[in-house]
């Protein structure tokens, strides 16, 4: 495709639109056991060293049975047991691993209370459920046997009390205050086996039970999927829940749900690794922003609820996260530039839309962490892939740490405008758009990019963009300009392991050649410019897909 004509992006440093709410401050994933291995403890701390606030983490199956074992998208905490009397005791010996990594590295629990330990499954599960026994498949219970409703919600409320209170012991109660607790996953689909009124009353008892243990603690749900295509009923089930907790005074201090941007059909291709798509298909954030609009306008349709944080506690490019290049070609995007420019555009639209919503997003976490044992840039959904590499779009969220905490007004003549959300495009076109904010003493910080939703999109060059910085809050003659930049030649890990040929077994010296360019890097070097009647002018080149960190700091 040809590249947009000459663009500009104009950022009014005098149009203060408040507080930037940083919502992409978590990250979450299935394998529970992979937080506090060693490779986990290192990924965990290289994010608490970027984070500019405490980042949420969530994961699976801290209820599960199990050995402790991780395998892909499985898990176990093994909490709960039972002795032959049928009285509960607990074992927190893996939950201590778990939130103990998170908490050394400066992050925060996200805690999600599920599953259903193995002790808890009815007596008529096993009947109810369908299963062949299997090599691939260890027993029933880890078949799914752990999605029905626990046969003893008393029980079920203890094993919950017994675990917010010892944390509370453990990481004292200042500490537990800023974490969160949230009732399960997705009760929409297949990890709930019962009906939304059996939900309800789960949600009942574990409010209450998270509340007895540490009352000022936050707990929320329902951790709903988005509305994917026929057969699913994720706003449905949300609605019903709101007007559950409505109608009963259930506690309830954050709304949870979830969004994907694209289900690739199929998921899996069997053939040659490394052959093409079956056919050509791309993430769609219109399709995550109509997700997100919907369940926002459900939680504004109760007064008493408009005012709750919103978290997005899956709010991905696509599903699964455990499924790669090998196994759809589409799955590319992970790898490359595309993934952190696409997460820099949904995070600002996202913004946009809570603006104009009568709820507002708090959270927006991805689902991705990383993968023990797989293959050099495999194409899971994951910030770091073999050898602890930095991803690309690990990038991003160094990006967005950098921003100022008052954002600022921009206009750009090529930016996709939200009241185009309803058009029948299934993905946003290309756009150059922009985010900006301020220090609130002396920089001005400007994330800019431009990005087409479809990944095959063919740039045939740059697009040159006017950045004009107008009415500057501070005074100075001249500033100093500091711009980062990631694209195909810049902040890119995967791109430097191809320009080596791809090796899945590179030697010591490739090995740190990769990893020399899997941090953010600068585009140009520093550089003082003019500042004329208050304002800058800079002309910057933008290949697609591309983003540009630009910080203008005042100069004595």
């Amino acid at each position: 495709m040809a590249p947009l004509a000459e663009a500009t992006v104009r950022v009014d440093c005098a149009a203060r639109l408040g507080p930037l709410r940083r919502i992409w401050t978590s990250f979450g994933y299935d394998e529970i056991n992979w937080t506090s291995t060693p490779a986990g403890k290192r990924a965990l701390r290289v994010i608490g060293e970027f984070a500019e606030q405490p980042y949420y983490v969530r994961s699976h199956y801290i209820f599960n049975s199990g050995i402790g074992w991780s395998l892909p998208h499985w898990g176990a905490g093994n909490v709960y047991h039972e002795d032959a009397a049928g009285r509960p005791f607990y074992d927190f010996a893996i939950a201590d691993r778990v939130y103990d990594a998170v908490v050394e590295a400066g992050l925060r629990p996200l805690v999600e209370l599920a599953f259903t330990p193995r002790a808890l499954v009815p007596d008529d599960a096993e009947a109810r459920f369908r299963y062949e026994p299997s090599p691939t498949q260890w027993s029933p219970y880890e078949a799914g046997l752990w999605s029905f409703p626990p046969k003893d919600y008393g029980k079920w409320a203890g094993l919950v009390r017994a675990l917010v209170e010892h944390c509370v012991a453990r990481y004292g109660a200042a500490h537990v205050r800023g974490w969160l607790w949230e009732l399960w996953n997705e009760p929409d689909i297949l990890y709930w086996r019962g009906t939304p009124e059996e939900f309800h009353a789960l949600y009942d008892v574990t409010a209450a039970a998270v509340k007895a243990a540490l009352p000022e603690a936050a707990v929320g749900g329902p951790t709903t999927t988005g509305d994917l295509g026929p057969g699913r009923r994720g706003n449905e089930f949300l609605r019903g829940f709101l007007a559950h907790c409505a109608k009963t005074s259930a506690p309830l201090d954050f709304v949870s749900f979830h969004t994907k941007g694209a289900r690739f059909d199929p998921w899996r291709v069997y053939g040659p690794l490394g052959g093409p798509a079956p056919r050509k298909q791309s993430p769609s954030s219109l399709k995550m922003l109509r997700e997100v609009r919907a369940a926002l306008d459900a939680v504004a349709a109760h007064p008493r609820f408009r005012g709750l944080p919103c978290i997005v506690d899956e709010c991905d490019a696509s599903v699964p996260a455990h499924w790669g290049v090998y196994d759809n070609a589409n799955f590319a995007y992970r790898n490359s530039e595309y993934f952190p420019v696409f997460q820099c555009k949904l995070m600002k639209k996202l913004l946009d839309l809570s603006e104009r919503s009568g709820a507002h997003v708090d959270q927006a976490t991805t689902w991705s962490f990383y993968f023990e044992g797989e293959r050099f840039f495999e194409g899971t959904r994951s910030l770091f892939t073999a050898q602890g590499v930095e991803k690309p779009v690990l990038n991003a969220y160094r990006m967005l740490a950098r921003l100022g905490d008052v954002r600022l007004g921009v206009q750009s003549s090529h930016a996709w405008p939200l009241d185009r959300l309803d058009d029948a495009e299934e993905g946003m076109p290309e756009e150059i758009d922009a985010l900006a904010t301020f220090n609130g003493r002396d920089c001005v910080t400007v994330l800019a990019w431009r990005h087409a939703d479809d990944q095959y999109a063919i740039d045939t060059g740059e697009t040159d963009v006017t950045l004009r910085v107008e009415r500057l809050p501070f005074e100075a003659s001249r500033v100093q300009l500091r711009h980062w930049r990631i694209d195909g030649r810049h902040s890119n890990s995967h791109a430097a392991w191809t320009g080596l040929g791809a090796p899945q077994d590179p030697s010591e010296a490739q090995l740190r050649s990769i990893k020399e360019r899997q941090g953010l890097e600068l585009f140009e070097p520093e550089r003082e410019l003019a500042v004329r009647d208050g304002a800058l002018v800079a002309r910057i080149p933008f290949p697609l897909p591309s983003v540009s960190l630009i910080e203008i700091r005042s100069l004595p």
